[in-house]
């Protein structure tokens, strides 16, 4: 395939709330309960919410700048590119980088949503997530129809509201939601639980799908709290391996078959090991464990209800067809995140293809129609096609620069940087 000629959607990007984000969105009787920006005196940028602060953590929008700059440190808001915060400059970013559709996971309340739960009132977390989502949708979203998938937060800690934000959202054109991998390091109902239930059946009726990110459960793979970061780093995708498995054998799929749920950052080239581990576990002990899937094999029950996405998985794509389903699989961008494939997310993918000696027609698959049919998205009712590949897109954005930008450190370069630093103020 022609480089150029390549049709990108990422299911998996991220955005860093504007300080504005709530203006035109609350109720004035909740609008003192809103999470603003305020600047610290050593100049970097936190959100205040009922006295915690969250800060932009470095890490979390490094896009634009040189790698020796990466850290965990605080930022504000001047120090960041602004395509992670600004909507139209985000749209040039992704253009530049010949990305035509972009699914942004949340940043501020938690990939979960669960900041907005630490209210007392419930009531009043209700009105923020409904807000968010809002913002989300109306603005974010709307400000350039057809780039963007919409992605809501749930009201983690009632399943009933919860669905009831899936069916009012997905009025708006929203068929996604975000959910913890594991909800019980949140102090919930595991994935096996009933309580859960109002929400598979709201997704089911409305083909909204889950996406369980690495990381939405606040707990990451951990050795020790003195291992380097980079144990850390080389270990997240563990987080939805440990959540591909609970899926498996949970309830969930049996009472809810029409779910979907996106493993979301967690790679590929372990699924096959994972799905011949399944049809072992279940061949030497269903008949004392009970594990019944109507007759498929687990691996075949696994697969058929997930959707697999990849930011770069060069072991992984040999493994597609033989042993993963291409239908199955859906790349991503990660932007503005340290894993990022920007600007050069046409030239890696097409590397990775190449050497995988991945057909045009499966390419086609993974880098935007599955995300289309999955997801319920439809640019090209908003672009003519042959406005939405690499090339066209790149072209609407020559002037946008994608040199790394340095902006000096506010510390000093840490090296061996252990695990337990991670939360500096926990």
């Amino acid at each position: 395939m022609n480089m150029n000629d390549m049709i990108i959607v990422s299911v998996d990007d991220h955005v860093v709330e504007p300080p504005d984000m709530f203006t035109r969105h609350l109720p004035a009787k909740y609008a003192e309960l809103a999470p603003r920006v305020i600047r610290k005196e050593d100049g970097t940028d936190v959100w205040d919410f009922q006295g915690i602060e969250i800060p932009n953590i470095g890490l979390n929008a490094v896009m634009g700048r040189p790698r020796d700059e990466y850290g965990i440190d605080p930022t504000s808001f001047d120090e960041i590119r602004p395509g992670c915060f600004d909507v139209e400059k985000r749209v040039l970013d992704m253009s530049a980088n010949g990305t035509l559709g972009s699914l942004n996971f949340p940043s501020l309340p938690g990939f979960a949503g669960r900041l907005f739960g630490t209210l007392e009132d419930k009531t009043a977390a209700r009105v923020l997530t409904e807000a968010y989502n809002d913002w989300h949708i109306d603005e974010w979203c709307g400000s350039a129809p057809g780039r963007f998938i919409p992605l809501a937060i749930p009201a983690i800690w009632d399943a009933e509201i919860t669905a009831a934000e899936i069916r009012r959202v997905a009025t708006k054109g929203c068929h996604a939601i975000t959910f913890p991998e594991n909800p019980v390091p949140l102090g919930l109902p595991s994935l096996h639980d009933e309580f859960w239930d109002p929400i598979w059946r709201a997704c089911s009726d409305t083909g909204t799908v889950v996406c369980m990110h690495i990381g939405s459960s606040s707990k990451l793979a951990v050795t020790a709290p003195d291992a380097p970061m980079d144990v850390m780093i080389v270990l997240q995708p563990m987080n939805i391996v440990q959540c591909a498995a609970d899926l498996t054998f949970s309830p969930i799929w049996r009472k809810f078959p029409n779910v979907k749920i996106a493993l979301s950052e967690g790679g590929i080239g372990w699924v096959p090991y994972f799905m011949e581990r399944l049809d072992h576990t279940f061949e030497v002990h269903h008949e004392w464990t009970g594990a019944d899937f109507g007759g498929q094999s687990a691996a075949e029950f696994f697969l058929d209800h997930v959707i697999l996405c990849f930011i770069s998985d060069p072991v992984g794509l040999k493994l597609v067809g033989e042993h993963i389903d291409v239908n199955k699989i859906c790349v991503e961008i990660d932007y503005p995140h340290s894993d990022a494939n920007w600007p050069n997310a046409p030239e890696n993918l097409l590397k990775e293809f190449e050497a995988a000696n991945i057909s045009d027609d499966d390419i086609n698959a993974m880098t935007h129609l599955n995300a289309m049919r999955e997801f319920q998205y439809d640019p090209f009712s908003y672009r003519a096609r042959e406005k939405c590949t690499v090339e066209a897109l790149r072209l609407e954005a020559i002037d946008v620069d994608t040199r790394p930008t340095p902006k000096g450190r506010r510390f000093p370069h840490r090296k061996g940087l252990a695990v337990s630093e991670l939360n500096p103020t926990a």
